[in-house]
């Protein structure tokens, strides 16, 4: 099994997800590098400094360019990025529902447009798993169908159902490209997506379908995108009585610091969001007393650090005052030093929620800065 339940408290885990690229401490949260890099200008070895575990790729972008048969001829993500540790490919299924203007859904899989160039392009389990394997990812996500939100019970029943079928046509697939040396990685994890839109029902009996397939970890999918948050929590709390206990779970596309305590709170071990790298190319900055815009006039003259209790490269070298006019000026240094300091607090977020667990001390840690980090400074 590679992932390791150490201690619970209540729902909240921590735990180990054990791979071949190096062992993640959970919970944990993933910095995103869509097409092989963070928006911002960090590279990997930038990455390290910021404290990530995991960087998280995307195998739509990586098919659309530069192409996987070119990243599996160079080596595979980690020799092509030069990150060393673990990495997660999405499947592309979210990327083909969400920018794909035409498509069209069969049994088979997806026929869609490329929004780069327009040209079709099909893609159904079989051809993710194959991408997948080509780049060479820790872990690789099964191809799924995501709905909008709120969508037509009807409709999302159906969607589920295909959802499963296709799952277990990625795990097979993705056996066979093993079996046969076609994996760059042939130790690559497969992750499972749970789907059902708002419909707790649905939900759960989605869960326990997926979960007899025994993969190596479970995602809730399908949530963070326009619902209240509220409704989010309400999902979580009715899928994870179901989820196995022994694998490692995954909310995808979350979130706020505030969603990632609560999702803590309620058992889920593994994050990602393009949100602290996005919030800050626009001069949204984390601290631990809030969020504060860098672009307010009141920082022109402040001297501090972004965050007087923030141990970041950033905020042990520049002033306020350095990166409000590196914005005002449109200076790319701006926006990168921007990113690895909110990249950097999200991880040492995700240590801290940690340590908090390891001391039995996480409903206090909660309590402290669950109304205190998403809010505006």
């Amino acid at each position: 099994m590679p992932y390791h339940l150490i201690r619970q408290e209540q729902r909240a885990r921590r735990g180990e997800l054990h791979t071949v690229h190096g062992t993640v401490q959970t919970p944990a949260f993933m910095n995103v590098a869509t097409a092989a890099a963070i928006k911002g200008g960090l590279s990997a070895f930038d990455l390290k400094k910021t404290r990530c575990q995991v960087m998280l790729c995307n195998t739509y972008h990586l098919h659309l360019r530069p192409g996987d048969a070119l990243v599996a001829d160079l080596g595979g993500l980690h020799r092509f990025t030069r990150w060393d540790g673990p990495i997660l490919t999405d499947s592309g299924g979210f990327q083909v529902f969400s920018l794909a203007k035409l498509r069209n859904i069969t049994e088979e899989g997806v026929t869609f447009h490329s929004h780069l160039d327009g040209r079709r392009i099909f893609m159904g389990p079989e051809e993710s798993m194959q991408i997948q394997a080509n780049l060479g990812s820790t872990i690789a996500m099964a191809f799924d169908e995501c709905v909008e939100n709120p969508a037509p019970r009807e409709y999302s029943a159906a969607s589920c159902a295909r959802t499963t079928r296709w799952l277990a046509r990625c795990k097979a697939e993705l056996t066979r490209l093993k079996v046969e040396g076609r994996a760059v990685n042939p130790e690559q994890l497969l992750f499972g997506i749970n789907q059902g839109c708002t419909f707790e029902d649905l939900r759960i009996e989605h869960m326990k379908q997926i979960a007899e397939l025994e993969l190596d970890g479970y995602a809730i999918g399908g949530l963070a995108v326009g619902e209240p948050a509220e409704v989010m929590y309400q999902i979580i709390e009715a899928v994870e009585p179901f989820m196995p206990r022994d694998k490692i779970r995954y909310l995808m596309g979350v979130g706020t610091p505030g969603n990632i305590l609560e999702a803590v709170l309620r058992g889920v071990d593994l994050f990602d969001c393009v949100m602290p790298s996005r919030n800050a190319r626009h001069g949204h900055l984390n601290t631990w007393g809030g969020v504060l815009n860098i672009k307010n006039l009141k920082y022109e003259r402040d001297e501090r650090p972004i965050d007087p209790e923030c141990d970041c490269p950033v905020c042990q070298s520049f002033s306020r005052a350095y990166l409000r006019h590196l914005f005002k000026a449109d200076e790319m240094l701006g926006m990168r030093l921007a990113v690895m300091h909110n990249l950097y607090f999200y991880n040492r977020l995700m240590e801290r929620i940690r340590q908090a667990l390891d001391e039995g001390a996480y409903a206090a840690f909660h309590a402290r800065y669950a109304g205190v980090l998403d809010q505006r400074i």
